[in-house]
């Protein structure tokens, strides 16, 4: 058998990951069947992976900061690219203190690990994992996200955040060494993941060109981008793709090699990864509200292939870019060393450079004077919002819905009140809220034009872009779409969100309907009363691109 010809199909380079030493409890070099074996206890997994999953609800990498220092730094940069930029820098400043995850929407726990051959555990690791997910979740101010169904239509909250994704498979080679990777993907996130099974005839560089630019349109800033995007072209199978396209945009197969080989192993085709790059500058959509910043860089992936079939895979990490790596050798438990002292990628820079005019817009007045006041607003503009606020999402919308189905008028706060869509974090002890950043606005699309004709939800707030059919609703109802900033969650519970109240089903826990106040609270008309959307003219044709190097 070891003339049997294999290569590693993601064949990493030296791992330059820099790491600290956690502790060394749990960890023993002991000799078995003639070698010397590395065994590591169940506390040493269940710790690592509680402290893993709270650096990642409140720390980034250095590098991903240093990318919005430099959208902020770049004055070809739009300054919508650079108000957003600051932002999620300054929000980054506020979750560093431990307090205030850096996004509601705290995520589903995943955790990759390769276990050596040389490894003893006592063979329960997923569990140990699992106590260590279910310990950060409960003491951390974190969301529960995680439905658990009782029929194919009935759902409740697991109250847990539990379960979670754990994918445990054995190294290559000779080693004592667990490696492992954590990740918290938020549902944003997740859901711009896509594969696409295409054939050779899309196999050339101007037809790939051309697929992408369609698929990149298609996109949108619902995820809170700046991105690191990641494309995976090949594929064994299509989970394979899909997999090995999550790796690569937590920017774990960076060490891969620049050129394939006739046994099949893959690899980064830099080249295209520039051209990529310069057509997501190109696009438009920014750092969420035009510009050139729609994505941090590009990693593109070339994998083997069924010759009948070439699954494409696509996977973001968004501006919560939360993944930390973990090691247990004999000398210790090491986890990724994480920034935290954001403070220092904040640049002294003044407010009138990051934007233009501010409008702002009083909510305590009614409906119709703050349409009327939105109604002379060109869209792209920035608003400021005081007052009050109410908060549905995807199941009290639903729930909504029910009322209309049985005759019953719309509920007046829907009527009275712009609705933004989000879902709280816990509130920490002695404050208002808890992390309260804005949900994907599309989720509710199918719901606007029945609710606007019952005369409510004739302005909403959420992020990213929107259906045709929401303008189109809104040009017939009178309705405005404002997006606010996906991403600074930690940032608007700190500094904008001044009282939160639970208003109606309450047994929804974060999907509840809640009352807010918000003060200075930032948003752009993206959708206006005349039917005007923002991202609309982004649908443009097909450009040419340059083939200029990342930056």
């Amino acid at each position: 058998m070891s003339g049997v010809p294999y290569t590693d199909p993601l064949p990493l380079g030296p791992d330059t990951t820099q790491y600290r030493r956690l502790t060394t409890d749990g960890v023993a070099t002991v000799p078995a069947a003639g070698r010397q074996m590395l065994a590591v206890d169940p506390e040493a997994l269940r710790t690592l992976t509680e402290t893993a999953m709270r650096d990642m609800a409140h720390l980034l990498r250095p590098s991903h900061l240093a990318q919005l220092r430099a959208v902020v730094d770049d004055g070809e940069a739009s300054p919508n690219d650079r108000f957003v930029a600051l932002d999620l820098l300054r929000n980054a400043n506020i979750a560093a203190g431990g307090v205030l995850p850096m996004c509601q929407d705290t995520g589903t726990a995943i955790v990759m690990g390769q276990r050596g051959n040389r490894v003893l555990t006592d063979g329960d690791d997923h569990r140990h994992i699992t106590a260590g997910v279910h310990a950060a979740y409960a003491r951390l101010n974190l969301r529960y996200s995680q439905m658990a169904p009782l029929t194919m239509w009935e759902e409740v909250n697991t109250g847990t955040n539990l379960p979670a994704q754990i994918d445990i498979e054995l190294a290559h080679g000779d080693r004592a060494r667990y490696d492992l990777l954590f990740m918290a993907k938020g549902g944003g996130s997740a859901n711009k993941s896509f594969l696409y099974q295409e054939s050779k005839a899309v196999l050339t560089e101007a037809r790939l060109t051309a697929f992408l630019e369609e698929k990149l349109r298609a996109l949108g800033t619902a995820a809170c981008p700046p991105y690191h995007l990641a494309l995976v072209i090949g594929g064994t199978s299509a989970e394979y793709a899909l997999k090995t396209a999550k790796l690569a945009s937590a920017r774990h197969l960076d060490a891969l090699p620049d050129s394939g080989s006739p046994l099949g192993r893959g690899f980064r085709d830099r080249a295209m990864e520039a051209r990529v790059w310069e057509l997501a500058r190109r696009i438009g959509y920014g750092a969420q509200f035009g510009g050139k910043y729609f994505c941090h860089d590009v990693r593109v992936v070339r994998l083997p292939r069924h010759g009948g079939s070439l699954p494409i895979a696509l996977a973001v990490s968004c501006s919560a870019d939360r993944q930390v790596k973990a090691a247990i050798t004999p000398e210790g438990v090491f986890l990724e060393r994480l920034e935290t002292d954001p403070a220092r990628h904040l640049p002294p820079v003044p407010d009138d450079r990051l934007s233009g005019e501010v409008v702002r817009i009083d909510l305590d007045r009614p409906m119709d004077r703050i349409r009327r006041d939105l109604s002379a607003v060109p869209v792209g503009s920035r608003v400021s919002l005081t007052g009050t606020m109410v908060v549905a999402r995807d199941i009290a919308h639903a729930r909504i819905r029910e009322r209309l189905e049985r005759g019953e008028p719309l509920p007046d706060y829907l009527r009275d009140h712009p609705v933004y869509y989000a879902g709280p974090a816990k509130t920490p002890e002695g404050r208002p809220s808890g992390s309260f950043g804005p949900t994907t606005a599309g989720r509710m699309d199918g719901y606007v034009a029945e609710f606007q004709r019952a005369g409510g939800s004739l302005v909403m707030l959420a992020k990213g872009n929107r259906s045709r059919g929401v303008a189109e609703a809104c040009r017939a109802h009178g309705g405005f779409y404002l997006g606010t900033i996906g991403g600074p969650a930690a940032r608007l519970a700190e500094e904008c969100i001044r009282e939160v109240a639970v208003l109606d089903h309450c047994d929804l826990g974060m999907e509840a309907v809640w009352r807010i106040r918000v003060e200075d609270f930032p948003a752009f008309v993206v959708i206006n009363d005349r039917g005007e959307d923002f991202f609309a003219p982004i649908a443009s044709p097909p450009l040419q691109i340059s083939s200029r190097p990342q930056a």
